[in-house]
């Protein structure tokens, strides 16, 4: 898929979170990458076998007191070519384009994986 097209996905994955969380989205910035690096695995402690789809930096919202700021943004990393490797059609891309954008921004708020997990089954 052109990157272009991926960009636009991400786009409107983010256009469609929810206003009741959207309002608390303050300092973050997402950015697409092809895959991600082996620090990333490391920082992660995924097997190097795994398929990583995306990935968050940051201090999560839950975790905040009353002194957080002049931070740099925390990121969310949506890896492109790590989810097409899963999908075989596009919109399969777009679907999961969608869930791992929302995974990611669940882990913004504080939620784990485990938490994520069972929200998402």
């Amino acid at each position: 898929m052109e990157r272009e097209k991926f960009e636009e996905l991400v786009e409107e994955a983010l256009a469609e979170i929810p206003g009741k969380f959207k309002k608390f989205i303050q300092n973050l910035a997402v950015i697409i990458e092809e895959k991600p690096s082996r620090e990333t695995y490391g920082k992660t402690g995924a097997s190097p076998f795994s398929t990583i789809l995306g990935h968050y930096h940051g201090v999560p919202f839950k975790h905040r007191g009353p002194f957080y700021g002049n931070l740099p943004p925390d990121v969310i990393v949506i890896y492109q070519k790590s989810i097409e490797s899963v999908c075989s059609t596009e919109e399969e891309i777009k679907k999961k384009v969608r869930e791992v954008v929302f995974h990611e921004i669940g882990h913004y708020f504080g939620l784990s994986e485990k938490e994520l997990r069972e929200i998402e089954d």
